[in-house]
């Protein structure tokens, strides 16, 4: 009997490498990479990268030896996949460009197509905490500030602007939503109030930062009371401003409206914890919807998980919910799946 009970909750190295999220696997192949190799891989991640991969390390340090020959398969036909067409490419439009309109033209249409190139000290924003950077740019100018968030990768600039004196937080995100391309002007003022705290360069031109769509995704990383707080104080200085950042904001609720396939996608790059954790907050149809996207015997193990759980307090689903949006989010920007709901800009 004991044998019998033993075998139902084995699970097959396959069905556990399923339940890995994408950080997780890349965590069992930096580990397989040795030192050297591993470290030249993390100086090409950015700050918040960084965290989560050696947080994944960690966890994944006992992982059996099929589930890690799985995860190096699923790797290897991703590899093989691939081409080298992306390599190299800067280089190669800037001289096609130059070649074909001459050094001032090329440069022009460069600084209109090509991503920003931020300045140094922009760059090292990425690597202070949220809260170094809410005391250094507290006592700014509004317009300032936003220049700052709008610069950070949004789950850090949610965390400083929840940082910051209430009575300006929707000032700051208003004037987020409404920053549309910055001049090299603003940018040398910018570096001027930074450089108390380090010295840097920048690239003098125009910047693409901010917008509805960063205002929108910084408050994706928004906790609850305070996204409330915020939109509605915001409101009351530009209610239409307000409504269009809200419908660019995606919700746990909008899964509902993800198809199977990319749905699927989702899940295997989440933790089944979150999971558990958001569904106790989901209506019966989303929930049915993301548990049948999932194999029987993984969408049972999130049941128990629930169930094992009991009461939970609002907050903290709301919470796991948020980071299931936010890694949507990131695959979405990233190519790996589509997003149909509201704010993206897929239909």
């Amino acid at each position: 009997m004991a044998d019998a009970l033993q075998t139902t909750v084995e699970i097959t190295p396959e069905e556990a490498a399923r339940l890995l999220s994408g950080t997780q696997k890349c965590a069992i192949l930096m580990l397989l990479l040795g030192e050297d190799e591993a470290s030249e891989i993390l100086k090409n991640l950015a700050p918040r990268e960084v965290q989560q991969l050696g947080s994944a390390m960690y966890s994944v340090a006992d992982v059996d030896q099929g589930t890690v020959n799985v995860v190096l398969d699923e790797f290897l036909s991703i590899i093989k996949a691939q081409t080298s067409i992306g390599l190299g490419a800067d280089a190669y439009i800037r001289r096609m460009l130059v070649k074909a309109l001459g050094e001032d033209k090329a440069g022009s249409v460069l600084t209109r197509i090509t991503p920003s190139s931020s300045a140094k000290g922009i760059e090292i924003l990425q690597w202070m905490d949220a809260r170094s950077i809410a005391e250094m740019i507290e006592h700014e100018h509004p317009q300032i500030i936003g220049l700052v968030i709008a610069h950070l990768d949004y789950a850090v600039a949610a965390d400083v602007l929840g940082l910051l004196p209430e009575d300006i937080q929707h000032e700051v995100l208003h004037r987020i939503a409404t920053i549309d391309s910055v001049q090299p002007e603003a940018i040398e003022h910018l570096e001027r109030v930074m450089q108390l705290q380090f010295q840097a360069n920048t690239s003098l031109r125009a910047s693409k930062i901010g917008g509805i769509k960063a205002a929108a995704k910084i408050m994706n990383f928004t906790k609850g009371a305070a996204e409330q707080r915020i939109m509605g104080s915001l409101s009351k200085i530009d209610k239409g401003l307000m409504t269009t950042i809200q419908e660019n904001m995606f919700v746990f609720e909008n899964l509902s409206a993800v198809d199977d396939k990319n749905l699927g996608i989702l899940m295997r790059n989440i933790a089944p914890e979150d999971l558990a954790i958001a569904l106790k907050g989901a209506d019966e149809r989303l929930r049915d919807k993301i548990l049948g996207c999932m194999s029987a015997r993984a969408a049972a193990a999130i049941i128990d998980e629930m169930e094992a759980k009991g009461p939970m307090r609002v907050t903290e689903v709301q919470e796991a919910q948020k980071r299931i949006v936010a890694v949507a989010r990131k695959l979405s920007d990233a190519g790996t799946m589509v997003l149909a709901g509201r704010g993206d800009d897929y239909v």
